[in-house]
């Protein structure tokens, strides 16, 4: 299931930067990555010819604006995006499976096996990676005096 979620966590920052750490619900590395790209986009991206292609209704205009985008875009603008998409798909991808472990290490109470994080004495699953928590018995059996 890790793997899993760290591979659907890439996927989605790679269309589209800070949506893969929405699903690992870091929600500022989220708001980070896709500010990042949005604002690069924003400033590298030739706008005007994008907007002339018109509204993406059908598979001929997504290749309109492909063609727009691979003959008026110059190759670092080009790089600069990809790079961005890609960090942010390794970046996702590392969170999903944990590393850092633990994410912080100031958490004062229980903590989840499984991804690190501080968790409710009283839930039986972690609310960060829904994990089933299993209850604390005491496996040790009382002297006999």
């Amino acid at each position: 299931m890790t793997w899993l979620r760290a591979l659907l966590a890439a996927g989605l920052s790679v269309i589209m930067p800070g949506a893969g750490h929405v699903l690992v619900r870091d929600w500022l590395r989220a708001a980070l990555f896709a500010g990042l790209f949005l604002s690069a986009s924003a400033l590298f991206l030739p706008i005007e010819q994008l907007a002339a292609a018109g509204p993406i209704t059908n598979v001929d205009e997504i290749t309109a604006y492909a063609d727009v985008m691979s003959e008026e875009t110059d190759s670092m603008t080009q790089f600069l995006l990809s790079f961005i998409a890609l960090f942010a798909a390794i970046d996702a991808t590392f969170r999903a499976l944990g590393y850092p472990p633990g994410g912080t290490d100031t958490a004062d109470g229980p903590t989840c096996p499984e991804c690190g994080k501080e968790i409710d004495e009283d839930l039986a699953f972690c609310h960060w990676c829904t994990t089933r928590l299993e209850p604390e018995s005491s496996d040790e059996e009382p002297a006999h005096s």
